[in-house]
């Protein structure tokens, strides 16, 4: 029971977090450049829910600023901040 209240939380404070490190500049709503936008990221990471390898996978490459091309703010990223947007983004960022 007690994680079914804790969920909504979660996905607040990721969403939160995407703010706070100004994530939305570039994959909110009106995407800059070729930047993805949260719901096309999140359908990419949909097929990882489930599967801790490949979540861990997409942790690497975004603090790695992959697959496609070199990023700043993706390199300045913690790991632990990485890993909560990219689990954000696999449960479909709501």
């Amino acid at each position: 029971m007690a994680g079914l209240l804790l969920a909504p939380l979660a996905s607040q404070a990721s969403s939160s977090l995407a703010v706070e490190m100004g994530c939305y500049n570039c994959h909110g709503a009106y995407p800059r450049g070729d930047a993805p936008s949260f719901e096309r990221l999140s359908v990419r990471f949909e097929k990882r829910r489930g599967d801790a390898a490949a979540e861990q996978h997409a942790v690497e490459e975004l603090l790695r600023g992959e697959p496609l091309q070199h990023i700043p703010a993706h390199e300045h990223l913690s790991p632990e901040t990485a890993q909560r947007l990219i689990h954000w983004l696999v449960e479909g960022a709501k």
